[in-house]
């Protein structure tokens, strides 16, 4: 593998400020971020990333393309609990199992973000409708993640309240805002990305930026959290990830996606959810232990994959797609 990707990863601004708050912690600094700030860090960023999804949606339209992506990203989020949730139950019991196989179906909205920059620093060129995939990824994972808990717990009488469940997958706040920022970007179309591009574009690498100095923060902080997963989990959090993009890039190869796209959908299949879906999971899992799956998925596999797995998927994709 060529190492100058890695390198022109790690040596991203967002990457840097990123393991900048990571030593922050490690060194014992009181670097802080107040908690507000963050939210509306990762408002902006959901909103920006969406609002020009859906003007870049509008301007290539509905094709076939677009809608064999979409399919296969509701097919991923899908089918990689479920495989996930069998691997996890040799070593965990089915709530862990569930919750975790959920957490991997799912998807991080800021790893497909900072993908996103990557490609736009490389000059690789991408489609708005990836934004539309992404949004797709984000519920059906805790949908199924709970059906499992369901099916392998029925001797245990659990009653869920489905009308909750449903509300929390599909109307949570990162969804709502990022489906109706991409319809806005639909509906306005190339006149209202000239009237908001000196926001939602020109404010966008800073503030992502800021933002992963915080996510460094938060992830150095769930480090100690490791020491109860062990070496099965850690290694699940790098080797799923690893096994999910490329099964991600077969199905972009397969429909033909462009470069770029097929980048974004490996980065999709291979991300994972620390915020959606633990948040849903401790509503409606309670028995999980929610260390687990916010550990694996933030100290571990995030910081993955906006390292090292990024430039890796896209080394792949170059090799097959040349």
């Amino acid at each position: 593998m060529n190492g100058s990707l890695i390198v022109s990863s790690i040596l991203n601004p967002p990457i840097l400020f990123f393991f900048l708050g990571v030593t922050a912690v490690l060194v014992k600094s009181d670097l802080e971020i107040p908690p507000p700030v963050p939210k509306i860090l990762s408002l902006y960023l959901l909103f920006a990333i969406g609002f020009k999804g859906g003007v870049e949606l509008i301007k290539s339209g509905i094709t076939q393309e677009v809608i064999f992506a979409l399919a296969a990203a509701i097919l991923m989020a899908c089918f990689v609990p479920v495989y996930t949730f069998f691997i996890l139950r040799l070593k965990l019991d089915h709530y862990d199992a569930a919750a975790i196989a959920a957490t991997y179906g799912s998807i991080s909205a800021v790893t497909f973000i900072t993908a996103s920059s990557f490609l736009t620093e490389l000059g690789i060129a991408f489609d708005g409708y990836m934004v539309a995939a992404l949004a797709l990824m984000e519920s059906p994972a805790i949908i199924v993640g709970l059906i499992l808990v369901n099916l392998f717990t029925a001797d245990e009488k659990r009653e869920f309240a489905w009308s909750e469940v449903l509300r929390d997958a599909f109307l949570n706040s990162s969804v709502f805002l990022l489906i109706g920022s991409l319809l806005i970007g639909v509906l306005s179309g190339e006149h209202g990305w000239k009237v908001m591009e000196p926001f939602a574009q020109g404010l966008f690498y800073g503030l992502l930026t800021f933002f992963l100095l915080d996510m460094g923060l938060v992830a150095a902080r769930r480090i100690k959290d490791l020491q109860k997963t062990g070496l099965f989990l850690i290694s699940f959090a790098i080797l799923i990830p690893i096994l999910n993009a490329a099964i991600g890039i077969a199905i972009a190869k397969l429909i033909d996606m462009s470069q770029g796209n097929a980048l974004l959908f490996a980065v999709l299949c291979a991300s994972a959810s620390y915020i959606a879906v633990p948040a849903a999971m401790r509503l409606t899992v309670p028995e999980a232990n929610p260390s687990l799956y916010v550990s694996t998925a933030l100290a571990v596999t995030f910081p993955f994959n906006i390292t090292v797995g990024i430039p890796l998927y896209l080394y792949v994709i170059d090799r097959f797609w040349r």
